[in-house]
C-alpha cells in the first residue's frame, strides 16, 4: 500500500505567487482544505531549509493544539515543503503512548505555458514510526489536498 498522496491541478496564478503563499505560515488558516489549522503562532514567511513555525491547530481529537513544522524543501517559484515536527496542548494526554510524526507535505510547482502554475503536493507519511499512529494513515484525504490547492491558487492569484 502506498504511503503518500499526490494530487496535481492548474491554477491561474504563477509559480512565484503560489510560492509566496505557500512560504507565508500567516496564509496556512487560509488555504487548508482540511480546516485544521486555525492561525499561525510563531515564525513569518519562511526562507529556507531547516527554519521552524509554529501553527494553531483544531481536530476533534485534540480540540485546540499546536504544531512545530520544519521547512524541508525551499526552492523559490518551483518547491517547497515542511514536515510537523512537534506538538503542544493541554489535551495531548489523549494520545496515551501515540507518537506522532513523520508526516510531511511537498508542494511542486511548474509553470504550464498559459501564464499559471502546475501545482502537485504530496502528502507522505512513509516516516511514521509509531504502528499507532501510522495505522490511522492517511489523517488526509485527497479532496481534502485538492481543496488546499484551490484555495491556494486563489489566495495567490
Amino acid at each position: 500500500m502506498s504511503e503518500q498522496i499526490k494530487v496535481t491541478r492548474d491554477v491561474a496564478a504563477s509559480p512565484d505567487q503560489v510560492f509566496a503563499v505557500l512560504a507565508d505560515p500567516a496564509r496556512h488558516a487560509e488555504i487548508d482544505g482540511a480546516g485544521m489549522c486555525r492561525s499561525v503562532a510563531e515564525g513569518g514567511p519562511v526562507g529556507a531549509v531547516g527554519e521552524t513555525f509554529t501553527l494553531n491547530m483544531n481536530n476533534p481529537v485534540l480540540d485546540d493544539y499546536q504544531v512545530q513544522s520544519t521547512v524541508t524543501a525551499f526552492e523559490p517559484g518551483r518547491r517547497i515543503g515542511w514536515a510537523p515536527s512537534g506538538l503542544a496542548g493541554d489535551n495531548l494526554d489523549r494520545l496515551g503512548d501515540m507518537k506522532p510524526g513523520g508526516q510531511s507535505f511537498t508542494w511542486d510547482l511548474t509553470p504550464n505555458g498559459s501564464g499559471g502554475t502546475t501545482v502537485t503536493q504530496t502528502y507522505d507519511w512513509s516516516g511514521v514510526a509509531c504502528p499507532q499512529f501510522k495505522s490511522l494513515m492517511p489523517l488526509l484525504k485527497e479532496d481534502q489536498l485538492a481543496e488546499t490547492i484551490e484555495r491556494v491558487g486563489k489566495a495567490a492569484g
